[in-house]
Formats: structure tokens, C-alpha cells, sequence
């Protein structure tokens, strides 16, 4: 007699939400949601272990919805949310709220995201209008407790979400806080890869004789996933092998150890013709925000990323992950693998090794229990390794690095657009009743800005970038209202050019004192009529 494989409705699934998986073309649990929906789906508390890309944001956004599914509306109060899901990047809570959204939706659980990097008061307001479910990073969490922006009382579920990474980035202080303010009697999910480095104790402490379900460890071989080690002779066959890697047709993602490796890399990619963009910690969240959107369409084929994506970036179809170097020590190099062969897909992690790292890469493999033969490689060679060919695959046609900074420049101003603001150097306010609009300019490199420039409005200039020889920031020029200038600060900047009148011209201008440290003069204008 052969075993029936269950569906999600056989599982206890809500119809609704059963429904909504079925468009997402997701029809057949995964083992770790197999196994865990019938207990948390009562009501009770789940300790899951399984590795990254095992299907874990479903496991705990199917209970998490269906129990605030009843009665919605009237539950749902202002700044006070029914259900909290905690995650360790701002990626990762991104992308869980994206899938719990996809489940919520169709029933009317309300989702929002809180995480540092973007104005608080955006989080305020979708607090204050009543939200069921917050996907939270915990240090903004924590700081808008303190506040008492958010209230935790009324929390009827409690996810944590790679409770270990969460652990190694040094969160568990703040998660303890955050969990203090939650009521004791709540459902309560843990799902990690481990249980090192304190995260047992948060188990013990917070979750109520909980049911423990382990599909997968984290040094749980992928089979799906093919391992290779690339012994290269120096720099040169290095970034030879780097960008033959990287000029396939199919998407893919290389790690780095430091920040300023992922934006020079990805520069150089980009400069050559392959559409490439970085994932790094100096990124503001709107340019991270871009960045994966762009890697997620496909614009770009290439994402260079250091650490702080290895385990927030969950993006389908990732068909090579490649290690420029290797990693610090074996979970990195598990978890940033982790992001081919997901969700039973196939995938390639390639490391690429110099001579003088042979030995820490046979530490790695070791520790993280894969046996691979490193292989000598030169991308230089007449005739490419045939190896390096099955992983480049199909070549695409290099872009002109002229198109790839206008597309990026076309979709800056659309988030621009889509936050409110001008994008620099384009009004939206046109005849004598217009409404007023502010329009800021972008940030300028060694000391370079502009400002918006409005029709009727205000206009703000950027602000200079600090140090160097920066050239002079740029007043915006208004049509009949104010601009101001904006500052460039330290260095040896040039003093700010004056702004320009109204197009009937008589316009006055005049200039204010210059800023210290040799920075530019800042001036206003007002346009004749």
C-alpha cells in the first residue's frame, strides 16, 4: 500500500490559505511544514531545526495567519500588534514579510515591516493605523519600545526566525527584551539551522514544553548541490576566472569577506559590460532596496554581496554561488552556499583559492563535512577548463556600462517617485495653483550636488559629499518660488555656485557666509515676476 503525500488542506490548512499557495505554484509541503503544521497549527510551541532554504517562512507564516484570521477587524488595534516575527537582517524581513503577505491578504491580516536604515515615522504611522502582524529586526523594534511608539501586550504569536545568526550578530540581549514584553501565555515558534551560542537558552526560557522537530542540521549534505574548490596561480587568473564566472546568462550570486571588495567587484563587472550590483552593510536601505529589485528582475545577472546576505537574500533560481575568496570559517561558507539549490532546485558554489589559502580552505571543507578535490584552473589558457564552461553556460551579450547607469538612474527616480519626493532635477509642480512640493537632489561624491528644481515649490539642494577636492554643489534654479542651495562640508570644496532667478528673470540672489572647513557658500534665491 503505497503512503498518500499529504496537501496542505490535509495538513489543517484553512481553505483561503491553502488557496493562495496553489497560485503561488506551491501545492506539496516541504518536510520541515509537513512535519511541524500539525502541532503549531493546535497552538503549540515549535522548536524547528532545519537549514536554510528547507521552506521554514511558510512553516511559521501558516499558523501565524490562520490564528488571527478570525475576527480580524475587530481584534486589530492601533499600535498594538497580535503577532511579531523577529529576523536578523533587513532582507530577511523583507522577504518573510512578502511570503506572509501572500498568506494574510486573502483572509485580511494586515503586514508591516520595521528595521532600521529609513525614517521611523513611516513605521509610526503603519503602526497607528492598526497592524496584525510585524516583521520586525530587532534593534528598530527595540527602540521604538523604549519609545513606547509600539506596545506588545496584545501578542498572540511570537516567531524567531535563524535564531542563530541572530545570536552570532550579538541580538539575543535585545531579543530577551523584546520577548519580556510579550505576554507569557502566547504561542511561541523558534526555527534555527543550530542551537549554539545561546540560543538554547532562549528555548528554555521562552518556549513552553515545546514540540521539537529537526528535518535537516545545518551541515546536512544538499544533494542537489554540486561543491567545487578553484585553485588559481595569482590576481590575474583570479579575476579572469571571476569574470568568466560571472558572464553566464543565468543569475547568480558572489560572496566577498569585506564591504569594499562587493562595491569595487561590482563595479568592475558593470564597467565590462555585466549588469552587476553590490549587497553590502554601507548601503543605504533605498540602494539596497534597488539593488536586490534589480537582481531580482533579472536587470542584473550578477549580485556581489558580503556576509550580510548569506542568509537574508531568498531569491528563486540563483544557479551559482561563488566565494572569491573563502569564507571565515565553514557556516559561512554553509549558509552563503545556501543560496543555490533552494527548495529542491540545483545549484554550484564555486571558492576560488590562491596558493596561500589552500590550507584554511581544507579547514572549511573539513568542518563542514564536504569532500571535494580542489582543481588547478587558468581562465588564461588557450583552450578554457571544460569544467568552468558547464558553469558559465550560455554566454550573455555584454551591455553597454553607458545603458546599465541610465536603467539604475531610471529606476532611482521611480523609488524616488514612489516615496513622495522629485527625483534631482525634475519638478512635479507646474502652474499658479500648484501644490507645493519639496524635491531633494542626491547625495553627491566628493563634494558634488544637485538640487531638485520645481516648477512653483521648493527647491532643496543635495549635500556635498565630506573631504576631498569636491567640485562645487550645484543651487536648484526655481521657476517662481524659493530654492536653496544646497552645503558640500570639509575638504577643500569650491564655493557653491549661486542660484539662478525665475525664467522672467530679476531675479535676486544673494549669498550667505561660507561654511567652515573651506566649504561652500550657501545662498537662497528669490525669482522677479
Amino acid at each position: 500500500m503505497t503512503e498518500t503525500t499529504p496537501t496542505f488542506l490535509s495538513l489543517g490548512v484553512p481553505a483561503p490559505i491553502a488557496e493562495a499557495l496553489a497560485r503561488n505554484g506551491k501545492t506539496e509541503p516541504f518536510p520541515i511544514q509537513r512535519d511541524t503544521l500539525p502541532d503549531t497549527l493546535a497552538g503549540r510551541d515549535v522548536l524547528g531545526r532545519g537549514r536554510t532554504g528547507s521552506g521554514k517562512t511558510i512553516a511559521f507564516g501558516i499558523p501565524l495567519v490562520a490564528r488571527l484570521a478570525t475576527d480580524v477587524v475587530a481584534k486589530r488595534r492601533p499600535s498594538r500588534p497580535r503577532a511579531i516575527v523577529l529576523a536578523p537582517t533587513r532582507e530577511l524581513v523583507t522577504q518573510i514579510a512578502e511570503t506572509i503577505k501572500m498568506l494574510a491578504d486573502p483572509v485580511g491580516v494586515k503586514v508591516t515591516t520595521i528595521f532600521g536604515g529609513i525614517p521611523q515615522r513611516r513605521q509610526e504611522l503603519a503602526l497607528e493605523g492598526g497592524i496584525d502582524v510585524v516583521v520586525a529586526a530587532p534593534g528598530r523594534l527595540d527602540d521604538l519600545l523604549k519609545q513606547g511608539v509600539v506596545s506588545l501586550d496584545g501578542v498572540e504569536v511570537t516567531v524567531l526566525d535563524e535564531a542563530d545568526h541572530m545570536a552570532d550578530m550579538g541580538f539575543l540581549p535585545v531579543v530577551t527584551r523584546i520577548l519580556n514584553k510579550t505576554p507569557k501565555v502566547g504561542q511561541r515558534l523558534l526555527f534555527s539551522a543550530t542551537l549554539d551560542n545561546g540560543v538554547d537558552n532562549i528555548v528554555k526560557k521562552y518556549l513552553h514544553d515545546p514540540i521539537r522537530h529537526s528535518v535537516d542540521s545545518a551541515e546536512s549534505p544538499v544533494p542537489q548541490l554540486t561543491h567545487h574548490v578553484f585553485e588559481v596561480a595569482g590576481k590575474d587568473q583570479k579575476d579572469a576566472l571571476i569574470e568568466a564566472l560571472a558572464s553566464g546568462t543565468g543569475r547568480r550570486i558572489f560572496f566577498t569577506r569585506m564591504k569594499h571588495q562587493a562595491k569595487r567587484l561590482a563595479k568592475q563587472l558593470s564597467a565590462s559590460g555585466i549588469p552587476a550590483v553590490e549587497l553590502q552593510g554601507n548601503l543605504s536601505q533605498n540602494a539596497r532596496d534597488r539593488n536586490l529589485a534589480e537582481f531580482v528582475s533579472g536587470d542584473a545577472k550578477v549580485l556581489v554581496a558580503t556576509d550580510v546576505a548569506a542568509r537574508g537574500v531568498h531569491v528563486d533560481g540563483v544557479e551559482l554561488v561563488v566565494h572569491i575568496d573563502p569564507p571565515v570559517e565553514h557556516k559561512a561558507y554553509l549558509h552563503r552556499s545556501g543560496r543555490t539549490a533552494r527548495a529542491g532546485n540545483e545549484g554550484d558554489v564555486v571558492t576560488v583559492v590562491l596558493p596561500e589559502q589552500r590550507g584554511e580552505m581544507r579547514q572549511i571543507m573539513r568542518a563542514a563535512k564536504i569532500n571535494v578535490t580542489p582543481r588547478q584552473v587558468n581562465p588564461n589558457a588557450a583552450t578554457v577548463d571544460p569544467e568552468v564552461l558547464s558553469l558559465i553556460g550560455e554566454v550573455a551579450p555584454r551591455v553597454d556600462p553607458r545603458e546599465i547607469e541610465r536603467r539604475r538612474a531610471e529606476a532611482q527616480n521611480a523609488q524616488q517617485r514612489a516615496a513622495g519626493h522629485s527625483p534631482a532635477g525634475q519638478g512635479n509642480s507646474t502652474g499658479a495653483n500648484a501644490k507645493r512640493k519639496r524635491s531633494r537632489g542626491g547625495q553627491g561624491r566628493g563634494g558634488q550636488g544637485q538640487s531638485g528644481q520645481n516648477g512653483q515649490g521648493q527647491g532643496r539642494g543635495g549635500q556635498g559629499g565630506q573631504g576631498g577636492q569636491g567640485r562645487p554643489a550645484q543651487a536648484g534654479a526655481a521657476g517662481g518660488g524659493r530654492g536653496r542651495g544646497g552645503q558640500s562640508q570639509g575638504g577643500q570644496g569650491q564655493p557653491r555656485q549661486r542660484s539662478q532667478g525665475g525664467e522672467s528673470g530679476g531675479g535676486q540672489r544673494r549669498s550667505g557666509r561660507r561654511a567652515q572647513g573651506g566649504g561652500s557658500v550657501y545662498s537662497t534665491s528669490s525669482s522677479g515676476s
